[in-house]
């Protein structure tokens, strides 16, 4: 199968592109390689200019060696969430533009043994980077039904959190909880009826965030934007759920995540990001029927001060 082809059609390219204000001979991040698409394009911008990429999963390494750019692109195969220091060990510590495009890709999803998705029976994985340790099994038999309960309402903002904890914690005792059909048998009964699809999603987005530790990576990666940043660089960033977009859309208004907005002595905000949209910019409806994994996306533009 062509790898390429089971990645997601890039969501929102044009307004990505426009956000980032590319200059030709600038130098650009996509923190967020996956299938090539966003990259592709700002590549195609370029002149003199630099494009930097991440990504932690194997199979987008095989797609940014299809790039064969070497002067003007260069794949780093690691976690964004330690965005600075492989930017400076590439001789980029300053840049003047980044895309995130968060979440799971569509191969991700599409590709079963990966265990992402609640239409096919795997195992319970949910890793991005399929060298980590932690996986959706080891969370399932091995937490409390406490820390169960936590993920599921906090990640996932399942309703039933606990009932469903619980059910999951009593089941285990009997017989280990190993793959996504054995998961989704014992939720079945539980879930709101007509709605299991949506049920499932949910607890599936709570594993996959507690596995791959989605949001601390999102935070820290927020963090460090300012600082490699140039005066006048764009950070562009698209969510696909409220956690995530909550977290952008903080940290651009208040340079911090909770609190309140902190001033100077005269009065002035203290923040390293100007917001460029007042509201999140939302893919059209020609974009959603064509790609519905854009009906959810959530784009916020933000210029560094």
């Amino acid at each position: 199968m062509d790898l390429q082809s089971t990645y997601h059609e890039p969501v929102m390219l044009s307004e990505c592109l426009e956000g980032l204000n590319i200059q030709p001979e600038g130098v650009y991040v996509d923190v967020t390689f996956g299938g090539g698409g966003h990259s592709r394009a700002i590549l195609e911008k370029l002149t003199t200019g630099r494009l930097l990429v991440f990504d932690q999963d194997p199979d987008a390494a095989a797609n940014a060696a299809e790039f064969n750019d070497d002067k003007r692109f260069t794949f780093i195969a690691a976690n964004f969430r330690h965005l600075k220091r492989y930017l400076k060990l590439h001789k980029a510590e300053k840049v003047d533009g980044i895309l995130g495009d968060l979440g799971v890709s569509s191969h991700q999803i599409n590709t079963p043994e990966r265990g992402f998705s609640t239409r096919f029976d795997a195992d319970l994985d949910m890793r991005m980077n399929p060298n980590i340790e932690k996986t959706a099994r080891e969370v399932i038999n091995t937490r409390s039904s406490a820390e169960l309960q936590r993920i599921l309402g906090m990640y996932g903002e399942v309703t039933n959190a606990r009932t469903a904890a619980e059910a999951i914690f009593t089941s285990r005792h009997s017989t280990p909880i190993d793959t996504v059909a054995d998961l989704k048998g014992i939720l079945l009964k539980y879930a709101p009826k007509h709605r299991e699809n949506k049920y499932f999603a949910q607890v599936f987005q709570a594993l996959r965030i507690e596995v791959n530790d989605e949001l601390a990576v999102l935070e820290e990666f927020l963090t460090q934007v300012p600082e490699v940043l140039n005066p006048g660089g764009r950070l562009v960033v698209m969510s696909y759920h409220s956690l995530e977009d909550r977290l952008v859309k903080n940290f651009i208004l208040k340079g911090k995540f909770d609190g309140e907005l902190e001033k100077d002595f005269y009065g002035n905000a203290i923040r390293p990001l100007s917001s460029v949209t007042r509201k999140p910019v939302e893919a059209s409806d020609e974009e959603v029927a064509r790609n519905p994994r854009a009906r959810s996306a959530k784009l916020r533009i933000a210029e560094k001060i």
